[in-house]
């Protein structure tokens, strides 16, 4: 067996997807660009390729069953395995939604639902699509790229609060019901899959890249993506025996 790592990053032909591809190639690993858009996954590929890395697309729409398992094919015709997979695919909001669509009293289900197939359900159909080549690997790693936005604790205790979000109080953090929840099941999942894949010798962490600017945020954000991409790059790159079913940002462990 080849022993470059292969890893593959959803959502990955920008922002902090494509910083933690960019992070990975330049440690060595063959990293697969995982994007909705072919021109868009090839464009990203080819400008890491320009810097010596070795890297390939597939088009990949993790709210897409039939588009994931065509990606899932294609790594393994390519590759034969994977050793890593980022999810990192995820959305704020739908285009064109409003703040209104996402507070609890006035909800638009449709919103929430949207959000929570990408920020979630996605989340579950790429990674049972692409378990089977994570088995052949030596050294199996799922990064689930979350969110503190989705801390229960830093939510309900204004010390923990503090600390998480430098400062800031409850009552300062948004109300999203769908974006915010969303990011408290992916963590909730992530222990779940962690404990399901334990005897298959699969680790799986949640992190949190932080507030990075980013079109999700519409760059708003204090940190950049390549800031942001530091805790998934650790994540999937620890050994055999690193820890699984944690939640930590690039400072160390994130309160559930």
């Amino acid at each position: 067996m080849n022993d470059t790592m292969i890893t593959l990053v959803t959502g990955a032909n920008k922002g902090i997807g494509r910083e933690i591809a960019a992070q990975l190639a330049a440690l060595g690993h063959t990293v697969v660009i995982g994007a909705r858009s072919a021109e868009l996954g090839e464009k990203a590929a080819a400008e890491l390729r320009a810097t010596g890395a070795d890297a390939t697309s597939v088009v990949l729409d993790v709210t897409d069953p039939a588009s994931v398992a065509a990606a899932a094919e294609a790594v393994e015709v390519r590759y034969g395995r994977l050793d890593a997979l980022v999810n990192n695919a995820g959305v704020a909001a739908p285009p064109g939604s409003d703040l209104a669509a996402q507070r609890p009293r006035s909800a638009d289900l449709d919103v929430i639902r949207r959000i929570f197939d990408t920020n979630f359900f996605g989340v579950i159909t790429v990674t049972n699509a692409l378990l089977p080549l994570l088995q052949r690997s030596k050294a199996p790693r799922i990064v689930n790229v979350s969110s503190s936005a989705g801390s229960l604790a830093a939510g309900t205790d204004p010390e923990v609060a503090a600390v998480v979000y430098a400062g800031l109080t409850i009552a300062d953090l948004p109300i999203a019901a769908g974006y915010v929840p969303s990011k408290t099941a992916l963590n909730a999942l992530t222990v779940q899959y962690a404990k399901d894949l334990r005897p298959d010798g699969i680790l799986v962490n949640a992190v949190c890249p932080g507030y990075c600017a980013t079109d999700l945020n519409n760059h708003s954000g204090h940190r950049t993506p390549a800031q942001g991409a530091v805790a998934a790059v650790r994540m999937a790159t620890i050994p055999a025996d690193g820890p699984t079913g944690t939640f930590t940002d690039d400072q160390g462990s994130v309160p559930w």
